[in-house]
């Protein structure tokens, strides 16, 4: 039986996509946002899709702040582009 492939939706473009396409922000316990590389840190997660356009529409309506509950700082997304552009998102 072939193994399932979890779901996830991004929080910008609002698309069901398949879990290793996109990129997880997660709200730490310490309260900070982060890049999740792996997909197993504890905390609250959201999906984005792994590009610059989802970002950008992310960072405009403020997508991942609501849905992690707390302030993402520009430094944080500063660095997830930084990622993205590199291809480790």
């Amino acid at each position: 039986m072939p193994k399932k492939i979890p779901i996830r939706q991004c929080v910008a473009c609002r698309e069901h996509k398949e879990k290793p396409l996109l990129a997880r922000i997660v709200r730490t316990p310490e309260g900070k946002a982060v890049y999740d590389a792996r997909g197993k840190l504890p905390g609250k997660g959201a999906y984005i899709c792994r590009s610059a356009v989802c970002l950008d529409k992310a960072i405009k309506s403020r997508a991942l702040s609501r849905a992690l509950e707390i302030e993402i700082t520009p430094d944080v997304y500063e660095a997830l582009r930084a990622r993205m552009e590199e291809g480790d998102a």
